[in-house]
């Protein structure tokens, strides 16, 4: 991942949390749950997942608020029922490093379910106004011991992430900047896009996009032109309107052949 440019001291970064004042009921919460379908709660009964749902405190945080700290200690497990929020790291010399994604029912903080206290490796902010589901150390830990199939998705999750980091080593030095900038485009298109006319509408700056694809912002601008100029998407301020994913991967799997 590219690094942020601008030197920055993350906790000038963090927003206030607001605590929700009109909190969910119980009942408002299972149905936002059975919408996005979290895969920590995979082989859990409808009860046993109302029983989880219940040990939780919600919280609400604005856009651009840091809710996990590299370095604290892992004292929260959270889970994002709605909103949007990317890991980043903080480099010794104080560049902001971003990384991965939190995909909606996403939990995040999971070191909290190891039995040992540890610290997170990684922060965690919102990029858009975020609703959460939270539990403590020791809430989890019950919830954990009383159901091990917590711990099993939270493992299986774990190696998802590793998956995506295999994934993207093998693009960075096996892809060209165009292929990854597609195949980039495509999986955040495909996890976090939601369905509209003409295709699937995905919230993400030019500068966003490149980071994730590891090209330079001029790159990217280039090539998503390129790719709106041949009808494959739609750019506005802040959007990209994907309009066939396969048509853009074959264009650009063509493209690559044809440059060897």
């Amino acid at each position: 991942m590219l690094q942020s440019k601008a030197r920055l001291i993350y906790r000038a970064h963090e927003r206030e949390v607001i605590l929700n004042p009109d909190t969910l009921t119980l009942s408002e919460i299972a149905a936002v749950v059975a919408r996005v379908k979290p895969r920590f709660f995979e082989g859990l009964g409808p009860e046993e997942v109302k029983i989880v749902l219940a040990a939780a405190k919600q919280r609400r945080y604005l856009a651009n608020s840091v809710v996990i700290n590299q370095g604290h200690p892992a004292d929260y497990l959270f889970l994002l029922l709605t909103g949007r929020a990317r890991y980043f790291f903080i480099t010794p010399d104080a560049h902001k490093t971003l990384l991965l994604w939190v995909p909606l029912g996403e939990i995040f903080g999971s070191a909290a379910i190891v039995p040992k206290p540890i610290a997170y490796l990684t922060s965690t902010e919102t990029m858009k106004p975020s609703h959460l589901l939270v539990w403590d150390r020791v809430t989890i830990g019950a919830l954990a011991a009383q159901y091990p199939r917590l711990v099993a998705n939270a493992l299986l999750i774990g190696f998802d992430y590793m998956v995506g980091y295999r994934a993207l080593h093998v693009a960075m030095t096996c892809q060209n900047a165009r292929q990854r900038l597609a195949n980039v485009l495509v999986d955040l298109a495909t996890g976090m896009g939601r369905e509209v006319t003409g295709g699937i509408e995905l919230d993400i700056k030019n500068e966003e996009l490149a980071n994730e694809a590891n090209v330079t912002p001029f790159t990217a601008s280039r090539l998503l032109s390129e790719w709106q100029r041949g009808g494959m998407l739609v750019k506005n301020r802040g959007k990209i309107l994907l309009r066939s994913a396969e048509k853009l991967l074959s264009h650009v799997a063509d493209s690559s052949s044809s440059r060897r």
